[in-house]
């Protein structure tokens, strides 16, 4: 398999194979990889993943976008050694809340987040890439909250890497910070900017714009602009239809969506064949997706501070491989639009791609006093806590049921946190204080190490500069 940037213009494109794509993360003209073709599973292949570990199914739906990258037995290894430390027995579990209503229980990984099931994964992956070719490369990436503590633990202490990764100051829960500022690895910087998530992540890009900087550091990345992470994140959709009847009766997903890549993994596996009937876009205030698929219009605003705030974000990298699929595949196409977007702060489609969209997804916009109700009534009505991403999910599940396309199909809602990520806003809805695990009991115990820096990319490249370790080799 081979793989495009989003943004090439060029009659014949640079086709990369997949390490190059993973430990490049970013293109060089600013666009995503993806793909050149999708495989089609078969009801078969799907079928014969009833029974399996989540470990042998990962091997299986990814193992096609690897290609001859990496060696099946170490694929299998990979796997296996990813998920082993997982704190229940199925590694992503459903639980059932209502007759056709479930939860995907996506934060039994090591940092109590769905990032993990990616993370863990893409950082061995990473190892084993670059001690094949005797290099090391510095991680950059921005996080709303959960994919930094993820991409840190994920990375701790590698031999390979250097990781930095930038996140809001005080926009993020205490836990979401401890998770990250607590880790006593050299390697490993968690780095406090004055602004926003989307301040944070264009410091990302600028920093990847930057070719003698890119070059001098040997830059790459581990969230979600990185294709890697979506090819993981595709597994779970798998193993929750597959149990729930796929691929002989068809699933629908509700998604909690700040940065899309999560429910484009969920659209990347409908296109693999897993039957999907509905992708329901989740979000919050913040709701720039929902406005563009409701109202056609994708029109910036300033982030408001909310009570899910990992989805705090108005500018979502991942849309642009979506956007990339909507037009046609039109590498030029698509880097004047996002142009045009950043210029403006608007972006519009014409009638028949906004009318493609709409046919892969609906979209719910949840307020905080709705995500405080929907955890509430978790608690009434199941005895399960909820953290409020999850409850989004679940509040956008319940609205969109009376409509959805086939009302056979059992409606998921991703559970991305764990509910003690969140204590202050399960606790205000249900009056229980939810306990962290055994392993994080005493994190708020745990030293910190602060680094503050303003929204200023000199300030963040030096930073970068004076704590990376010197240069060894080439990410691409």
């Amino acid at each position: 398999m081979h793989y495009l940037s989003t943004r090439d213009a060029r009659p014949r494109p640079e086709r990369i194979g997949f390490e190059d794509a993973l430990l490049r993360g970013l293109a060089p003209d600013g666009g995503l990889y993806v793909p050149e073709a999708l495989p089609r599973f078969a009801p078969d292949f799907i079928r014969d993943l009833r029974g399996r570990s989540y470990a042998e199914i990962a091997v299986r739906v990814m193992a096609p976008f690897l290609g001859d990258a990496v060696a099946p037995a170490e694929i299998e290894r990979i796997a296996a050694d990813s998920y082993r430390g997982f704190d229940h027995a199925a590694v992503a579990p459903l639980r059932q809340l209502g007759p056709d209503l479930w939860l995907l229980e996506l934060f039994h990984g090591p940092t109590l987040a769905f990032k993990d099931y990616a993370l863990q994964f893409v950082a061995r992956l990473f190892d084993a890439a670059l001690a094949r070719r005797g290099q090391r490369v510095t991680i950059v990436g921005a996080t709303s909250g959960d994919t930094g503590s993820a991409a840190i633990e994920a990375c701790r202490d590698s031999a390979a890497c250097d990781i930095f990764m930038l996140y809001p100051e005080g926009r993020v829960s205490e836990v979401q910070r401890r998770q990250m500022t607590s880790v006593a690895a050299a390697n490993a910087h968690a780095i406090a900017i004055d602004g926003s998530f989307d301040d944070c992540q264009d410091l990302v890009k600028a920093m990847f714009a930057d070719a003698p900087f890119r070059a001098a550091h040997n830059l790459s990345a581990v969230n979600s602009i990185n294709w890697a992470r979506i090819v993981a994140q595709i597994v779970y959709y798998f193993t929750a239809a597959v149990a729930l009847g796929a691929p002989d009766r068809p699933v629908s997903f509700a998604v909690p969506t700040g940065n899309f890549g999560n429910v484009y993994a969920a659209y990347v596996a409908r296109l693999l064949g897993l039957p999907i009937a509905d992708l329901v876009i989740a979000t919050n205030r913040n709701d720039i997706l929902a406005r563009f698929f409701n109202d056609g219009s994708m029109a910036l605003r300033p982030v408001e501070p909310s009570l899910s705030p990992s989805m705090d974000i108005q500018v979502s990298s991942n849309f642009e491989r979506l956007l990339f699929d909507l037009l046609g595949r039109d590498g030029g196409a698509l880097g004047r639009a996002m142009t045009g977007f950043r210029a403006r702060g608007s972006l519009q489609i014409g009638t028949e791609e906004l009318g493609a969209a709409r046919r892969l997804f609906a979209a719910h916009v949840v307020s905080d006093e709705e995500t405080l109700d929907e955890i509430a009534r978790a608690w009434r009505g199941s005895g399960v806590l909820v953290d409020p991403h999850t409850a989004v999910a679940l509040a956008a599940a319940r609205a969109h049921m009376t409509t959805r396309r086939d009302a056979a199909a059992p409606m998921v809602a991703l559970a991305t946190a764990h509910p003690a990520k969140f204590p202050a806003a399960v606790e205000k809805a249900t009056h229980v204080h939810p306990s962290l695990p055994p392993h994080l009991a005493d994190l708020m115990m745990r030293p910190e190490r602060t680094i503050r820096l303003p929204n200023d990319l000199k300030a963040v490249q030096d930073f970068v500069a004076a704590h990376a370790s010197p240069r060894r080799g080439a990410a691409a």
